[in-house]
């Protein structure tokens, strides 16, 4: 995966805004200089603003929440060693002290010679979303019902509890991050969630699928 670094984020921004703004949003993290970038959706899970705040990796731990903290700064850690795509499941507290169960993936960032230089990803808060047995049984449902675009949509919006704007606009997002087609990639995921929907018994695996659904593509 490449990203023009010197491209315009507002496709990114414009892709993950649909639905609930504040469900999904997205994210950078250059290792050179530890900067990061949120976008306004990050920005308003932390409570703040948008445009009031800039991220640093201090600030991004201290909204995690105690129990997770030591999980995250070992993940952001393992990013600046390995260069590796990451997901992951954890908790952070707004500035109002609200607790937000979030999903965060992010791939690698590469630039015109190849090299990693960064992260890039997305949040996706999972405060409300249904329990492992209830996704199981209607991935199933959906995968009965449905065709495509239509069937991937239906996943993600239970998987991770948005809205069928914001699934549609995340399904793109990855379209154009991993540059592939929307459909083959729909049908990918699809095809991903409904082998194992009977095995998975965690989050983050769900998050992995989707991360590396256009690997799979490719390889196919």
């Amino acid at each position: 995966m490449t990203w023009d670094l010197n491209g315009q984020s507002a496709a990114v921004e414009e892709a993950l805004a649909g639905g609930a703004p504040q469900r999904v949003g997205s994210f950078r993290f250059y290792l050179a200089d530890q900067r990061w970038e949120w976008s306004e959706q990050v920005e308003q899970m932390h409570g703040y603003e948008p445009g009031s705040i800039t991220p640093t990796t201090d600030l991004v731990l201290s909204h995690k929440h105690p129990d997770d903290r030591g999980h995250v700064a070992a993940t952001i850690d393992d990013i600046l060693h390995t260069h590796k795509a990451f997901s992951t499941r954890h908790r952070i507290i707004d500035t109002a002290g609200q607790v937000h169960h979030v999903v965060v993936v992010g791939d690698r960032i590469v630039d015109e010679h190849g090299a990693v230089v960064g992260t890039h990803g997305f949040y996706v808060d999972v405060s409300s979303a249904p329990d492992q047995n209830e996704v199981t049984q209607r991935l199933a449902e959906i995968a009965e019902n449905r065709a495509g675009i239509e069937q991937a949509k239906g996943m993600l919006m239970l998987v991770y509890d948005i809205d069928d704007d914001a699934a549609f606009n995340l399904l793109k997002w990855l379209s154009q991050e991993s540059n592939v087609k929307l459909r083959p990639l729909a049908e990918q995921i699809v095809q991903d969630f409904r082998a194992v929907r009977h095995a998975v018994t965690a989050q983050p695996e769900f998050d992995q699928l989707l991360l590396t659904a256009h690997t799979r593509m490719t390889e196919a």
